[in-house]
């Protein structure tokens, strides 16, 4: 019987850049947006505050664009302060490169199992699916929804009761599947 699992974020992740007027280097976004128009050309940030002192940091995401270059749906949700969307910037990673961040996921996610009836199976065949592109580590999964430490997960891997036609010790962030025979 095939059991579906879902990693969904809970809030945006904390932007990793040196702030200019602390020791702080972690920014959090709350999807707020700044939009500038200078005749016929935009500017567009997205705001973050620093988790140390509060100072605000700009993340580009239009410069110096013409106006009818940019969709108006994209302009109405930053007038908006669309969440949805700072996420989606966020994960941009043009947008990244541009601004020379990163992205720390740690705390922003949540592993959903539905519940506790594949804990008891002898054979759980899993499909795990990602409903933001949150990087994490396959075989933490398989502990976390399990209930198994790290170590014991890498015990079932190295046996070979733990199958997937993806790599589990590296980091992922789009859907895959697994078999755990115990």
């Amino acid at each position: 019987m095939l059991t579906h699992w879902a990693v969904m974020p809970t809030r945006l992740p904390l932007v990793l850049r040196r702030c200019h007027a602390c020791a702080s280097g972690t920014f959090r976004a709350h999807g707020k947006f700044r939009v500038n128009a200078n005749h016929k050309l935009l500017d567009a940030w997205l705001l973050a505050l620093c988790t140390g002192c509060g100072d605000t940091t700009k993340v580009t995401v239009l410069e110096r664009a013409h106006v009818r270059s940019v969709r108006p749906e994209l302009l109405d949700r930053m007038h908006a302060n669309d969440p949805a969307l700072a996420g989606e910037l966020l994960q941009d990673g043009v947008v990244r490169r541009r601004n020379r961040i990163a992205l720390d996921w740690t705390g922003a996610w949540r592993l959903d199992t539905g519940g506790a009836d594949h804990l008891d199976r002898e054979v759980a065949e899993v499909s795990v699916r990602f409903e933001a592109p949150v990087p994490v580590r396959p075989l933490r999964l398989v502990a976390d929804g399990f209930g198994l430490s790290r170590g014991e997960a890498e015990r079932l891997l190295a046996e070979g009761k733990l199958v997937s036609p993806v790599r589990l010790t590296g980091r992922t962030s789009t859907d895959f599947g697994f078999l755990l025979k115990r």
